[in-house]
């Protein structure tokens, strides 16, 4: 599967669109005060699942560079 430039445009957004959700994932954890349990499953499983997302995104795109 070769990406175009088009779908390589739109797979950079993908990836700055989910690193900014992991970014302000983190930022407002960091600034909530310290619960007396580690983070809700559910926050850890969405943040797990961005960062995913991410590494997803950019092994197409790695892979098509190597292709040329």
């Amino acid at each position: 599967m070769e990406l175009d430039l088009d779908e390589s445009s739109l797979a950079i957004g993908r990836i700055e669109r989910a690193l900014s959700r992991i970014e302000k994932a983190l930022a407002d954890r960091a600034n909530r005060p310290a619960p007396p349990v580690a983070a809700p499953a559910a926050d850890q499983s969405a943040l797990k699942a961005e960062v995913a997302a991410v590494i997803g995104e950019l092994d197409l795109l790695i892979a098509e560079a190597k292709r040329g």
